[in-house]
């Protein structure tokens, strides 16, 4: 008989980690697999070959059972949590027709057929024509409908990650209400496929027999194949438990059960998160994306280019850093730590807003980075530090905004993802936000949040409350100093939060002079009047 050992598995951008949890949320043994994020035919292209992903997979339980004694009989049952919106066609005979479309691809379809009838007026009527462009122009499905009818011809089935893995896994066409998150018609509110005169399957157009079948966190997908056993070692017959997407996992894996518990998210792409029982638009037009609980939203307000500021400011200037850890056999992470500290808190007015990338409404399509405040007395560290604090104070922002939309107060947050490891940037979290900044008891929170769907769909807990209770638990405590946070809170007041609303016009100028980022409304317009 099965034991209360949960196996989740954890498809990220840059690894593939195969995870032991007991019922307490301990860690019991790991294994890791390094992945290639992407490859890249074109500039701004990024794929994958999904059967790359699956190997990966292989690869990492086959490890796994290598290097514990823990045995096999003691799983319970299996669950799987993937990065979110990379894409794969499979044909009639399951095997991809394409590489998997990451979600880091930036390519885009203009020139397309606009929303239109009552839709297309309530959104031009309420100034969302734009939005609903750009959604449309980024959805992956449209380019390869446009550019590779062939492929969409022989499409039989368009799946996200998870739902390819949970088909190399149980032979299902099946995935998890908890992974939509990305350009499909996909009911936010009501957690299920759209209704057909919903204006989502205008702006994307897919056949509904393409889309896999549903099951809520929790829900069972089906039983790990005889086929799937012999590659990857998980004993056949073992249920597959559906969980969530990577980040909404990372969610509940932190212990952000409740509205007003906040889940800071320190990864490639930086969030803010709350887990809502009402369906709470943040931002018009935008959802809430799916929770990793059944009949919940988890309410996110995205910085894009997040933690990628670090590895970019590590590429761009941290030459020295890289040299010294290289010659010490220690990671760069660790002096950028200590950079940090030879800057004081403000960076000496140094003022950074971390737009690297384009929003779709709050920054807008327009919106830039901006870095103001230079003086002759500013450093690498004053910029490293600086930052640090513009993240921080884009979270706080997405912090208010979530708190209006909800009159929920978010009185605590939790800090998770790579960038959760720096004890300078969780005190800068605590003093920008001034509150405690909570890093959980394990670092590999979003296998946590899987393993905890896990335990309740098989009864191992009898709710999320509970399994929760028992599996999340706090780590090290950051308390705000009072005198930086009175600093802080000075800066993001009285500078940060009118950067945007300033710089906007000179944003649109940019963008007007430039081309750059795409205006998608005027750029069908232009090409319209090309033919």
């Amino acid at each position: 008989m099965p034991g209360d050992i949960i196996l989740a598995i954890d498809n990220g951008t840059q690894s593939v980690r195969a995870l032991l949890f007991d019922l307490r949320g301990n860690l019991l043994a790991k294994s890791r697999v390094p992945l290639e994020p992407y490859f890249s035919e074109q500039p701004g292209w990024a794929e994958q070959h999904a059967d790359y992903y699956w190997s990966s997979l292989c690869q990492a339980c086959q490890q796994l059972w290598a290097q514990t004694e823990i045995p096999r009989s003691a799983i319970a049952g299996v669950a799987l949590t993937t990065q979110r919106s990379t894409v794969v066609n499979l044909d009639r005979g399951g095997k991809p027709l394409r590489p998997a479309m990451v979600w880091l691809d930036q390519r885009r379809t203009y020139d397309l057929k606009p929303v239109s009838g009552l839709w297309g007026l309530a959104f031009a009527l309420s100034g969302m024509k734009e939005t609903v462009a750009y959604l449309q122009a980024e959805a992956e499905a449209n380019w390869i409908r446009t550019n590779q009818p062939d492929i969409w011809a022989q499409t039989h089935k368009y799946l996200f990650l998870s739902g390819y893995l949970t088909y190399r896994l149980t032979g299902r066409f099946a995935d998890s209400t908890g992974c939509q998150v990305g350009y499909v018609p996909f009911d936010y509110k009501k957690l299920t496929w759209a209704a057909r005169s919903d204006w989502k399957w205008q702006a994307v157009p897919i056949d509904a027999a393409l889309l896999p079948d549903l099951m809520p966190p929790a829900g069972r997908l089906g039983e790990v194949t005889a086929e799937a056993a012999e590659a990857t070692g998980i004993p056949a017959g073992l249920p597959l438990i559906a969980a969530a997407a990577d980040k909404a996992c990372e969610v509940i894996g932190a212990g952000c059960l409740e509205p007003h518990v906040g889940c800071l998210s320190y990864g490639t792409t930086a969030t803010i998160n709350t887990t809502h029982r009402k369906y709470i638009e943040v931002i018009p037009l935008i959802p809430p994306y799916p929770a990793a609980v059944p009949n919940a939203y988890s309410l996110e307000i995205q910085i894009y280019r997040g933690f990628w500021m670090v590895s970019w400011f590590k590429q761009e200037f941290g030459q020295p850093e890289q040299r010294i850890a290289e010659e010490g056999g220690i990671e760069p992470e660790q002096l950028l730590d200590e950079l940090v500290q030879q800057a004081p808190p403000g960076s000496m007015g140094l003022v950074l807003q971390p737009y690297w990338s384009p929003g779709l409404k709050t920054p807008g399509p327009e919106a830039k980075g901006a870095i103001i405040g230079f003086g002759d007395v500013h450093t690498r560290a004053h910029l490293y530090r600086a930052i640090l604090e513009g993240l921080a104070y884009a979270l706080r922002e997405g912090k208010e905004r979530i708190e209006r939309r909800s009159g929920v107060p978010i009185t605590e947050l939790r800090v998770a993802g790579g960038g959760s490891q720096s004890d300078a940037a969780m005190q800068l979290t605590a003093d920008v936000f001034g509150l405690p900044a909570v890093r959980p008891h394990l670092y590999e929170t979003s296998g946590l949040g899987a393993a905890i769907d896990a335990a309740v769909g098989l009864g191992l807990h009898r709710d999320f409350v509970t399994a929760v209770a028992e599996m999340t638990h706090v780590g090290r405590i950051f308390e705000p100093d009072p005198k930086t946070r009175e600093l802080y809170d000075g800066l993001y007041q009285r500078v940060y939060k009118k950067m945007y609303e300033r710089l906007k016009p000179l944003y649109d100028e940019i963008r007007e002079i430039t081309g750059y980022p795409v205006d998608v409304i005027r750029k069908t317009q232009n090409e319209k009047r090309k033919t």
